[in-house]
């Protein structure tokens, strides 16, 4: 038989998923932040590197 009355904890599964996708979201602007931070270490290093074996 179904269920009569009022729902049952789709209040909580609601905001149980809202925090879930903002905990990944934020997980992964870091994970992008770090690429972007060592892609641009690397780039300075190659820059060096190859002023260096120029100059």
């Amino acid at each position: 038989m179904a269920k009569k009355g009022q729902e049952k904890n789709t209040a909580n599964k609601a905001k149980h998923s809202k925090l879930i996708a903002q905990k990944k979201n934020k997980q992964k602007s870091k994970s992008e932040e770090r690429k972007a931070r060592l892609k641009a270490i690397v780039e300075l290093a190659k820059a060096k590197k190859d002023t260096s074996e120029n100059g």
